[in-house]
């Protein structure tokens, strides 16, 4: 049976991830493009794999579009893995806004604990008036975007964790596996050497 790489699982990723060059040569990202180009950026390890997670869902939702640049740009400084958090900002896309504008709407209600019984009289006399739908529509876009910002707080710690988490798994299995093989090599040199 052939064995993978040790690399494979980042070898693979690779594939869908923007290449340093391509970001390099990005108009957005020209005057900071030869930051970029640091190897330990590109890296899959146990420290840039869990920031590069948590800064993608954090840019994702704090910024909902253009979010692939900000998430760059918080990988820099924080030394992150710059293509995962660009491709995890992908949670986000025009296909899932809608489903996250209902999460963020529903998140921030219940965080607000906005109701008709909380906004109380001083909302039903702003709603009365002629411009009761602006209002309206300032109301639900603020308790969006204070929910996006949660989700934002929220899932970035979590997939912090869970993507270390996952990380140690894999690197572990992976350990694991070349002790059994390099365990199985000997066997085979003390079989033949003792035969």
């Amino acid at each position: 049976m052939a064995t993978r790489s040790k690399t494979w699982l980042a070898d693979k990723l690779r594939g869908y991830f923007p290449k340093r060059e391509e970001m390099a040569r990005n108009r957005y990202l020209a005057p900071i493009a030869h930051r970029f180009l640091s190897p330990e950026l590109w890296r899959f390890t146990r420290r840039s794999v869990p920031r590069g997670v948590a800064l993608g869902l954090f840019a994702a939702f704090i910024v909902p579009i253009g979010q692939i640049f900000l998430a760059a740009f918080l990988a820099l400084p924080m030394r992150a893995n710059v293509p995962l958090a660009a491709a995890v900002t992908f949670v986000t896309n025009p296909f899932t806004l809608p489903f996250w504008l209902v999460v963020g709407n529903k998140v921030g209600a219940f965080t607000l604990k906005v109701d008709a019984v909380t906004v109380g009289v001083a909302n039903e006399s702003l709603n009365s008036g002629r411009f009761a739908w602006l209002f309206e529509l300032f109301e639900l876009a603020g308790v969006t975007a204070f929910g996006f910002v949660v989700l934002a707080i929220v899932t970035s710690a979590l997939g912090y964790v869970v993507s270390g988490a996952v990380w140690r798994v894999i690197v572990s299995r992976r350990r694991a596996q070349r002790l059994r093989t390099m365990e199985a090599r000997l066997d085979q040199r003390l079989g033949a050497h003792h035969g």
